[in-house]
């Protein structure tokens, strides 16, 4: 492990591209892939220590951490590998990088690049080494990353951030800190370098729910399960303030029976990705991703949704991934190949120039309520093509009727809106030579998968979900005007364009047993039913654009003529301008 730059060339076997343009990838091209993040991380970590030598601390020095941190890797080399790449270490770089050059706040900046002492800390532990550092202390708290979090209890606790002792030896930490009175505070404790199973004999304290004033070791817990090389765990970080992929946040500790509900349906997740052969787009090892960060509930109450309503992934920290727990296996299983896809191809901008992007907002993305960029087209429709890949898999693999329906709208949809984007990415011609590969190789598989055969009601729906979203989409962005482009055709957008809910994607997986609403009447195939029920919505509001854009849909799928063709293509041309208030 060194920090020294040493240039050297990194090429990528042509056939490990192919396969990840194509959107899928084995584990040797995934393995690629963290190579290529190692070099990446190493030469941010050369940027950032040059950065930290000259800042005024009164921690340890940043030349001493790193000292102390190399001897560590020496002794232990895989464990401190495995640290120096953890995605929450990515997290903290990224943010110190940004600290530097003015562009992120947070805590003073000798706090946060007192991360690198925990880290040192965090190593000498692996390898057994002695050390003594002096580390920052948040409300008398110590993160070593990928461990747990050690706190001084009581003593410690109304400090705010201060300045701490961390001494190691033979794997025992002695931590020391300001007490109550202006005394001071210690303990001593033998974190366990091993991965800490939810329910695998924690002790009762630590199972009894968020951090309470007692609480002086609180371990990292792990998601595992018997993986086909071995068992394997993955962090379900609640506790590392680098986890949330952006600015530094604080512990949210689960509650005990949070953290087994996350374990019981990680383990059903982990079965409905059991896909046997192939490495295409929508399969997924479990044993690839790097940490699960939960996000919004640490408790079980109220009860979890059936989807997941939230979920993010960073470029800065290759594998991690924030979610908001489901209640469903399958939604679950969905995110974890969706997030890894984001994963993939960031790694992958790392390694090649794809696009000449302007980070102007002005294109159409089916699964977002506004305009996004180029970069953000090319990922959504990355992730989604591995979306589509998981459904078609789950098609495949249907055991009945109701399975086969639910299964076929979700591969239809989303196959149908990634090639949409596909294709809007290939006419753009902004694209490098590799990302006209990349890009190209997507629409092989997508055409492909648009040949194959989906139960009739279920591709019926799909169509119509994929038809309503991008019409509600430009009546609530596009301006209501027959010359409202640009010389370039770019739509010219609302000043007043608000954010707006998706509620029909997932309502049209699976149509109502007795439809009643206009939306239930469509998606049940019924359109004159869901024309009249629009209507009777449009009398109290005619510019409404949830009902507007249904009326639309409906009315092509009554008469497909040349007339409703031209009404789907700039639906905004009916729109009025929205409403006060």
């Amino acid at each position: 492990m060194t920090s020294e730059q040493r240039p050297s060339p990194f090429r990528m076997p042509e056939r490990l591209f192919a396969e990840l343009a194509a959107g899928g990838g084995s584990a040797e091209a995934v393995a690629f892939l963290e190579q290529g993040e190692r070099a990446r991380r190493l030469l941010l970590l050369r940027t950032l220590l040059d950065h930290l030598d000259a800042l005024p601390t009164p921690l340890t020095p940043a030349a001493e951490a790193w000292r102390v941190l190399k001897e560590a890797a020496e002794r232990a080399p895989e464990p401190v590998e495995r640290l120096l790449l953890a995605p929450t270490t990515g997290g903290w770089m990224a943010h110190m990088l940004r600290r530097v050059h003015g562009t992120a706040t947070g805590p003073p900046q000798w706090a946060e690049a007192g991360h690198l002492c925990a880290l040192a800390v965090t190593a000498a532990l692996h390898a057994g080494t002695e050390t003594v550092l002096r580390v920052p202390l948040t409300d008398g708290g110590l993160m070593l990353p990928g461990l747990g979090m050690a706190r001084l209890g009581d003593a410690g606790r109304d400090g705010g951030l201060t300045v701490g002792q961390a001494c190691t030896g033979r794997g025992e930490l002695t931590l020391t800190g300001a007490g109550r009175g202006g005394g001071t505070t210690s303990l001593t404790i033998r974190p366990t370098t091993a991965p800490l199973p939810i329910g695998g004999g924690q002790p009762a304290a630590e199972d009894s729910g968020p951090v309470g004033p007692a609480s002086s070791w609180l371990p990292l817990r792990t998601l595992t399960h018997p993986g086909p090389a071995g068992p394997v765990a993955i962090p379900l970080d609640d506790l590392d303030p680098y986890r949330d992929l952006d600015d530094p946040v604080p512990p949210a500790r689960l509650e005990g029976a949070e953290a087994r509900a996350w374990q019981r349906l990680f383990e059903e997740a982990v079965a409905v990705l059991a896909v046997p052969g192939g490495t295409g787009p929508g399969r997924i090892d479990p044993a690839a991703i790097r940490s699960v960060v939960p996000w919004g509930r640490t408790s079980t109450a109220p009860p979890a949704p059936p989807a997941v309503l939230v979920s993010a992934s960073s470029g800065d920290s290759f594998g991690a991934m924030v979610i908001a727990r489901p209640s469903r296996a399958l939604a679950l299983a969905e995110t974890l190949v969706h997030e890894f896809q984001h994963s993939k191809l960031a790694a992958l901008l790392h390694l090649f120039p794809l696009l000449d992007d302007d980070r102007a907002e002005r294109y159409y993305a089916p699964w977002r309520p506004d305009p996004r960029h180029l970069t953000g087209l090319l990922h959504g429709a990355y992730a989604f093509t591995g979306v589509a890949g998981f459904w078609r898999d789950r098609l495949a693999g249907a055991r009945d009727d109701r399975s086969a329906d639910e299964a076929g709208y979700h591969f239809a949809l989303r196959r149908l809106q990634s090639r949409l984007v596909v294709r809007t990415l290939l006419v753009e011609g902004r694209l490098t030579a590799q990302g006209r590969a990349l890009v190209s190789a997507l629409a092989r598989t997508l055409d492909g998968w648009l040949l194959e055969p989906v139960p009739p009601a279920a591709r019926t729906r799909a169509r119509a979900a994929a038809a309503l979203h991008r019409t509600e989409w430009r009546l609530r962005n596009v301006l209501p005007a027959p010359d409202a482009t640009d010389a370039a055709g770019t739509p010219r957008f609302r000043p007043d364009r608000t954010s707006w809910p998706d509620v029909r994607t997932h309502a049209f997986a699976t149509p109502a047993a007795h439809p009643r609403t206009a939306d239930e009447h469509l998606a049940a195939g019924n359109p004159a039913a869901a024309l009249a029920a629009y209507a009777d919505e449009l009398a109290a509001d005619p510019a409404e654009p949830h009902a507007l854009a249904g009326s639309i849909v409906a009315r092509a799928a009554l008469g497909p003529d040349r007339a409703s063709r031209r009404v789907l293509a700039r639906p905004e041309l009916l729109r009025q301008p929205l409403p006060s208030g």
